[in-house]
């Protein structure tokens, strides 16, 4: 898929539909944005609108929330 597509290039019509449905379903398989942003080439932001057009439920961010601590356990 990288090799295809040049950088800063548009994507429109069929290849835009392919490169959606690889995108979605390695996002489904577990890839994350960033990662699928490296290996297409491409912006975080451009993989982001790429997966939103694809009717992608994105996940929640990872990481320490802020949220408060649970008890510990005994």
């Amino acid at each position: 898929m990288a090799e295809t597509l040049k950088k800063g290039s548009r994507v429109t019509g069929p290849a835009r539909e392919q490169l959606a449905a690889d995108l979605k379903r390695k996002y489904e398989s577990g890839a994350s944005i960033r990662a699928l942003a490296e290996e297409t080439g491409r912006s975080y932001g451009f993989v982001h609108r790429m997966l939103s057009e694809a009717d992608v439920t994105l996940r929640g961010r990872g990481g320490a929330t802020r949220g408060k601590k649970a008890a510990p356990t005994p």
